[in-house]
């Protein structure tokens, strides 16, 4: 896209982390330097606690072992946190990590599914980035029904106001409304948000690989590196269509069959194993009866394929790509895709 690209850290635990993105054999520049003459200018790190490392301590390792690219949380979820305990996170981190933070805040997909909840209301995720805002700015700000205020005195984080860019996690008409009253720019995921005016930041998550000519969709590297993204594809159509809309998909019968043996009161633990990162047990089978899906539905294609892909992107007013690469070798992933985008 036009600005560049950013990564989506896989901070699953802290051997990735640090062996990954940060502190890599082909990283300089303390850590980030390598991403940034590769095209990408800001790692993103999910906020998803049932599933990957606490994404504040994650973040604030990163803070130290990097010094230019940029750095952030996508996407928070207000129920996970009090809104002054983010505010209070996001200025340590941008004490730490001057003029490199960037925020992005959302309704909730994983980070409420695993824990057994549907997403939040738009009025909530407005509300609480207006709070959010406020304390960042210094002001007194109102949450359940009092006043809040950061009360930080020198040398405990950034000094006020802190402005960083939030973005909003947002595909539908009411969140758009939400991200464009409230937020600095909207974060997509899979494809652009059609609803963004010109002109606004505007941020897509992807997921996927490079693929060779002919390269078989059922190897093992194709699968580790993109075949999380068709079991995706098998959960968010349960959770949000139920068992009809799995149905449509290629070994969707096999899925449900998985899924079908579970208790029910523990199926979202299931659906979500390994969620963008692997393949849960659910998964597996269906996922490779349904592997050529994997081009249609992720990031996923030949050098070529994809420099169109983020042409029509680019035409589309996409400002940044955040690529999030998966697999065994997230360093390769990342390096090329960068090249063969031309990053």
């Amino acid at each position: 896209a036009r600005r560049g690209g950013g990564i989506y850290a896989e901070n699953t635990d802290g051997t990735d982390l640090r062996g990954n993105v940060f502190e890599g054999n082909i990283a300089t520049d303390r850590g980030g330097g390598a991403y940034l003459r590769s095209g990408y200018h800001r790692a993103w790190l999910y906020d998803s606690p049932a599933l990957y490392t606490d994404v504040w301590v994650a973040l604030a390792l990163a803070a130290g072992r990097t010094s230019s690219i940029g750095i952030g949380p996508g996407v928070l979820i207000p129920s996970l946190r009090h809104p002054m305990a983010n505010a209070s996170a996001i200025a340590t981190l941008e004490g730490l990590a001057p003029g490199r933070v960037a925020v992005a805040v959302g309704a909730g997909f994983t980070g409420r599914y695993t824990l057994g909840q549907r997403p939040l209301r738009w009025a909530i995720v407005e509300e609480y980035v207006v709070a959010l805002r406020a304390l960042l700015r210094g002001e007194v700000a109102q949450w359940e029904g009092a006043s809040i205020k950061m009360l930080h005195g020198s040398g405990y984080g950034a000094s006020r106001p802190v402005d960083v860019p939030i973005f909003i996690g947002a595909g539908g008409p009411i969140g758009t409304a939400v991200a464009l009253r409230v937020g600095d720019g909207i974060m997509a995921a899979s494809t652009p948000n059609a609803r963004t005016p010109a002109g606004t930041e505007h941020v897509v998550l992807l997921f996927g690989t490079v693929l060779g000519d002919g390269e078989d969709l059922r190897s093992d590297r194709v699968m580790d590196a993109a075949g999380h993204a068709v079991a995706v594809a098998f959960h968010s159509r349960y959770e949000r269509g139920g068992a009809a809309a799995v149905l449509e998909l290629p070994g969707g019968d096999t899925w449900l069959a998985a899924i079908g043996a579970i208790p029910e009161a523990e199926r979202h633990l299931a659906t979500h194993e390994g969620h963008l990162v692997g393949l849960g047990a659910v998964a597996q089978s269906a996922v490779a009866e349904a592997a050529d899906l994997i081009p249609k539905i992720s990031f996923s294609g030949t050098a070529a394929q994809l420099r169109e892909i983020v042409a029509g992107f680019d035409e589309a007013g996409v400002t940044e790509i955040a690529y999030q690469p998966a697999g065994p070798d997230v360093p390769g992933e990342l390096e090329r895709m960068a090249a063969d985008l031309g990053l």
